[in-house]
């Protein structure tokens, strides 16, 4: 019978044991996530997360997670919710943590600290269509990390490339995604 690792809270067992499957399996590895989002009033609106497909089948998460998203005053809203980009911000963040706890754990590295300040770089004047030379979104995204554990400082560095390396939203914020949308009036 096999032993379960543990490490920074990553079952390692299971982490390899998934690759194996994808390796043996690659049509195991497709995944669609979605969101259903509905408006509330103003610039208030709320996505729900909750089936997903992968592995070869529909899933569900464990519970149904609901968001909230609005414009602070300054901006019209009623400040209910970060924005949207504000959103983005923790995308990028979350999913480069997640990848340094999983290969961290793959390595046998335990952590003892991971942080992350993230800023992006927003003109008003792109985005209400005032001047045609500014894009609507970020001009610049950037993420400071700090990483502690028991491993060399160039070791863990390595950890935070290779989750850079393997993070879909950075992958998606820097080489972009087709992104379609249809209307139903």
């Amino acid at each position: 019978m096999n032993e379960t690792k543990m490490v920074n809270g990553v079952n390692v067992t299971n982490l390899f044991a998934t690759l194996d499957v994808v390796k043996a399996q690659p049509e195991a590895a497709k995944f669609q996530f979605r969101a259903a989002n509905e408006w509330v009033s103003g610039t208030h609106n709320r996505s729900t997360f909750n089936g997903f497909f992968g592995a070869g089948q529909e899933n569900t998460h464990k519970a149904a997670f609901t968001y909230d998203a609005d414009h602070p005053a300054v901006l019209v809203g009623q400040d209910n919710g970060p924005t949207p980009v504000e959103f983005l911000l923790h995308a990028i963040a979350a999913c480069i943590t997640s990848g340094i706890g999983n290969i961290a754990a793959a390595r046998g590295i335990k952590l003892t600290r991971v942080e992350s300040q993230v800023e992006g770089d927003i003109d008003l004047l792109g985005i209400f269509g005032m001047d045609k030379n500014v894009r609507n979104g970020y001009q610049a995204i950037r993420v400071n990390m700090q990483i502690e554990g028991d491993a060399p400082a160039e070791k863990l560095q390595e950890v935070v490339q290779q989750s850079i390396s393997r993070s879909a939203v950075y992958d998606v914020l820097t080489n972009g995604v087709p992104v379609s949308v249809n209307v139903t009036a």
